[in-house]
């Protein structure tokens, strides 16, 4: 065989190495096996099969019981949706579960609420009665928003806690400014990364002592020094985030862990053990108990969100002056 032939193997062999990002077996296959997509870091199947089993448990009433955390967060949104002086027609609530934002609307700021989700379980579980705004509900998936809707569709893009389950957040955001009009609105908040650190930091203790080693059992989640950079980079302008904190304290970690499960927030990192030895939780939940518990017996539970409202540029958009314009010096008023 000449070199040359052989070289022309090698390059071709070269030209499928890394096909496809890490993809478990649940994972739907990638569409072409020459394609490099975005590193898949969720199971979405797997989520999706979480959430839709935590909306049937006793018929919703289990998943309605821990609505406390997305209630308290959408309501937070709320108040930064109400500073903005604009009516909206119709809004897309992206990633709307049952619609913990969507609730809240009034017919003197919007007229009608579009909801999007991949849980058909969780998107339908409450009635159009408990709306004061009309609903359309719509089963898709969040990463792929233009196969929804159009691009310059929307007047307003809304998110409430659903972007940290995203394996493409910068896709997503870019898909979020490509469904907007000119000068629309996107809207969101997502679990930040020190999000239930009480609870990894005592799991990850547990492990190291009874194991000899740690392994994933809470989600990865978006730093919040990144979130401006994104938002940037997918075409927003007029930035601002902010980050706030929902503390809520618990029995014990047991309370904590049954209430993410009937959240649907469960572990669905791809390469993901599927179960903890018993000692080992029961190590991390005397931990936790020792190193957060508070006088009362309880233990907290950090929340960590990150808020973030961005604009689709248009023409008629207050622009920040040149450098330089300024008539007043800060000397003189400092």
């Amino acid at each position: 065989m000449s070199l040359l032939h052989l070289a022309r193997q090698v390059r071709h062999v070269h030209q499928h190495v890394r096909a496809f990002a890490a993809i478990s077996s649940n994972s739907p296959p990638p569409p072409s096996f020459t394609t490099v997509g975005p590193y898949q870091v969720f199971d979405r199947n797997v989520k999706q099969m979480q959430r839709d089993k935590a909306a049937l448990r006793e018929g919703g009433e289990r998943s309605r019981t821990v609505d406390y955390v997305r209630d308290e967060v959408a309501d937070r949104m709320m108040e930064r949706f109400l500073d903005i002086k604009r009516k909206f027609g119709i809004i897309l609530d992206l990633g709307s579960g049952p619609g913990h934002f969507s609730k809240l609307l009034e017919l003197d700021k919007v007229e009608k609420s579009i909801m999007v989700d991949s849980s058909e379980t969780t998107l339908n579980r409450d009635p159009d009665a408990e709306f004061e705004v009309k609903v359309e509900r719509v089963h898709g998936d969040e990463e792929n928003l233009m196969k929804i809707v159009s691009p310059d569709s929307q007047e307003a893009v809304v998110s409430c806690l659903s972007l940290h389950w995203v394996n493409d957040l910068p896709g997503a955001l870019v898909q979020i400014q490509k469904a907007l009009k000119p000068d629309g609105l996107f809207l969101g908040a997502m679990f930040g990364g020190d999000t239930l650190f009480e609870l990894r930091t005592s799991l990850q203790l547990a492990e190291v002592e009874r194991e000899g080693g740690i392994s994933p059992h809470i989600s990865p989640m978006t730093d919040t020094r990144d979130i401006s950079n994104l938002l940037g980079r997918a075409g927003f302008t007029m930035l601002t985030v902010d980050i706030d904190e929902v503390k809520v304290a618990y029995p014990s970690m047991w309370e904590l862990v049954e209430d993410l499960q009937d959240m649907g927030e469960g572990n669905v990192v791809i390469g993901r053990r599927h179960f903890v030895h018993r000692d080992t939780l029961a190590a991390a939940s005397a931990i936790y108990k020792e190193m957060y518990g508070t006088g009362d017996g309880s233990v907290p539970a950090t929340f960590q969100v990150i808020y973030m409202i961005g604009w689709k540029p248009a023409p008629n958009q207050p622009k920040p002056l040149e450098r330089g314009s300024g008539q007043v010096n800060l000397k003189d008023v400092l």
